[in-house]
């Protein structure tokens, strides 16, 4: 059974950084690309970012330059590193298998950003 469990959501000023871990089993976590998406309150799912196994990315156009996806294959954990936050990146992210919005998601970890 596929089970990713994200972590490391929290409340954040502006301009503040958090770090969003994703465990991963039941699956080879090194053969799949994985993602991170969001959903912000009354939004549908927005791509934030993803990572093929061989450590290549994309980001969204509204985060790029400010949020870092890396992965550790030997843990099978997916990380975001966000940076400069904005209110606007308040939401749900949820850690997906595979490269987009459409792969089995995890329960999610909340970020809200508010001074």
């Amino acid at each position: 059974e596929v089970q990713l469990v994200e972590s490391g959501g929290g409340l954040v000023q502006p301009g503040g950084s958090l770090k969003l871990s994703c465990a991963a089993s039941g699956f080879t976590f090194s053969n799949y690309a994985m993602s991170w998406v969001r959903q912000a309150p009354g939004k549908g799912l927005e791509w934030v970012s993803s990572i093929t196994n061989s450590g290549g990315s994309g980001y969204a156009d509204s985060v790029k330059g400010r949020f870092t996806i890396s992965r550790d294959n030997a843990k099978n954990t997916l990380y975001l590193q966000m940076n400069s936050l904005k209110l606007e990146d308040t939401a749900v992210y949820y850690c997906a298998r595979g490269w987009g919005v459409t792969g089995t998601r995890g329960q999610g970890t909340q970020v809200t950003v508010s001074s």
